[in-house]
């Protein structure tokens, strides 16, 4: 059995989706300290989209200064993120901000706040 966000519980063959928090984001987990895993586990819904998934945790847009999904780079705040090397699930403009991607099952996603930049700048 697996404790999600919410309180609510369970079992590993259930949809989910795990959100690795850096940063001050680790605030939102309960194991919030630099020295631990700072991760989410929260049910995956059919159809959710990444801003849906964002209100229903509530964190909010502007806590967040870059998005990985899958450990490919979604969109970033500093202008450079497109030139680092990451593989992108962008195509071009890493930096739209375009929330409507859908989370499926097993999907991973890194928040980093504004206090990380220096991970992606």
């Amino acid at each position: 059995m697996i404790s999600l966000f919410g309180g609510k519980t369970i079992s590993k063959e259930e949809n989910m989706v795990s959100i690795h928090l850096y940063g001050k984001l680790r605030r939102y987990a309960e194991q919030s300290s630099p020295s631990d895993d700072s991760i989410l586990e929260v049910e995956a819904r059919e159809g959710e989209t990444l801003q849906m998934l964002l209100d229903r945790i509530g964190i909010g847009i502007d806590e967040l200064y870059t998005i990985f999904i899958n450990s490919r780079l979604l969109t970033s705040r500093t202008q450079y993120a497109p030139y680092l090397g990451y593989q992108q699930v962008c195509e071009e403009n890493c930096q739209g901000w375009d929330l409507t991607v859908e989370i499926k099952d097993g999907d991973r996603l890194g928040f980093f706040g504004p206090d990380m930049p220096a991970l992606v700048a």
